[in-house]
C-alpha cells in the first residue's frame, strides 16, 4: 500500500502562552499543499516493525528514534493495532523545516491503520509525544484557534506558493524555548471567511511570531524572505512553523513559476518548489 503524506504551511502563527506540558498554545492558519512523502506499508510476519527511509532528506533522520517508530510503539501500547509492519518512507519533505513532515508521516499512518481514527482521549497524548502540529495535519485547511481547538475552513481556497528550504535545520523545541513575549489572540475568525480577497486582506496583517527568533539565530532566513517578497506577484512571504522553510503566496501559478526560476538561479543549492493547496 502506498500512502501520500502531505506537508503543511503555517500561513500565520501566534504564540499565546506556554502550557504545563511544555507545549505552547498557538493560533495558526494552516493549509496542506501538494508536496508529500511517499509511504509504503505492508504487514509482516516478523516480531518487530521494520522502518526504513530513503530519499534526499533521509540522512537527517535517526532510523531507530523517529515519529514513525514512536507512533507504532504507542499504537501497540494502547492495543490499537496487533500486527507488525514493514514501512519504507521516501522523504521528499525537508526535515527540521517547519513543514510538519515527520508528524505528517505519523498522522498518515494512523489514518491508514485506524479507519475510524484516534479517539479524543488518545489525541492529546499523541500530540504531546509526536508533535504539536499533530491535530492540524488531518485537515486540509484549518484555523487553529488554540492548540486543542481546530476549525476547518468553511470555504476552501486555492493558493499558489513557492516553497524554499535554505538548508538550515531548525529545532522546534529550541526555537520555542527562545520565546519570551506572548501574543494576544486574533479577533478574526479566519475559518468563517467566505471570500479569497477578504481572507488575504486579513492574512497580510498577520505574522509568524517565531520568524523573528529564527531569523535572528539564522541570518539566511531573513535574506531569503526578502528575496521572496521582492518577486513579482508575491502577496505574502513568511517562514512556516519554527522554520527554516519559507514560502511566498503568489497571485497566479505563472508568477509563482517565474519566482521559482529566479530562486533556482539565485539559490542553486536550496530546495525550491512551486506547489498549491490540496
Amino acid at each position: 500500500m502506498k500512502i501520500k503524506s502531505y506537508c503543511k504551511i503555517n500561513l500565520s502563527l501566534r504564540v499565546l502562552r506556554k502550557l504545563n506540558n511544555n507545549l505552547h498554545d498557538i493560533e495558526s492558519n494552516n493549509v496542506m499543499v501538494n508536496v508529500f512523502d511517499e509511504i509504503k506499508l505492508v504487514k509482516t510476519n516478523k516480531t518487530k516493525d521494520l522502518v526504513s527511509f530513503k530519499g534526499k532528506f533521509r540522512e537527517f533522520i535517526n532510523p531507530k528514534k523517529n515519529t514513525v517508530v514512536e507512533t507504532l510503539y504507542l499504537l501497540r501500547k494502547f492495543k490499537l493495532i496487533k500486527h507488525f509492519y514493514k514501512i519504507e518512507i521516501k522523504k521528499n519533505i525537508p526535515v527540521f523545516s517547519g513543514l510538519g513532515g515527520g508528524t505528517g508521516n505519523s498522522v498518515s499512518i494512523i489514518k491508514h491503520l485506524l479507519k475510524k481514527g484516534l479517539k479524543k482521549e488518545f489525541i492529546n497524548f499523541f500530540e504531546s509525544r509526536i508533535g504539536s502540529d499533530f491535530r492540524i495535519l488531518s485537515i486540509n485547511q484549518s484555523f487553529q484557534q488554540r492548540l486543542k481547538k481546530v476549525h476547518p475552513y468553511k470555504k476552501k481556497f486555492k493558493f499558489w506558493f513557492i516553497l524554499i528550504f535554505p538548508n538550515i535545520k531548525c529545532s522546534t523545541r529550541k526555537i520555542y524555548s527562545l520565546v519570551k513575549k506572548y501574543n494576544k489572540p486574533s479577533r478574526i475568525s479566519f475559518h468563517t471567511i467566505k471570500t479569497k480577497k477578504k481572507f488575504i486582506s486579513y492574512l497580510i496583517k498577520e505574522k509568524n511570531d517565531l520568524q523573528k527568533i529564527s531569523s535572528k539565530k539564522y541570518f539566511g532566513i531573513k535574506t531569503l524572505l526578502d528575496f521572496i517578497s521582492n518577486q513579482k506577484g508575491c502577496i505574502v512571504s513568511r517562514m512556516t512553523g519554527s522554520g527554516s522553510a519559507c514560502f511566498g503566496l503568489f497571485k497566479t501559478h505563472k508568477s509563482a513559476k517565474l519566482a521559482l526560476k529566479k530562486a533556482n538561479k539565485s539559490y542553486p543549492k536550496y530546495w525550491c518548489v512551486v506547489t498549491k493547496t490540496i
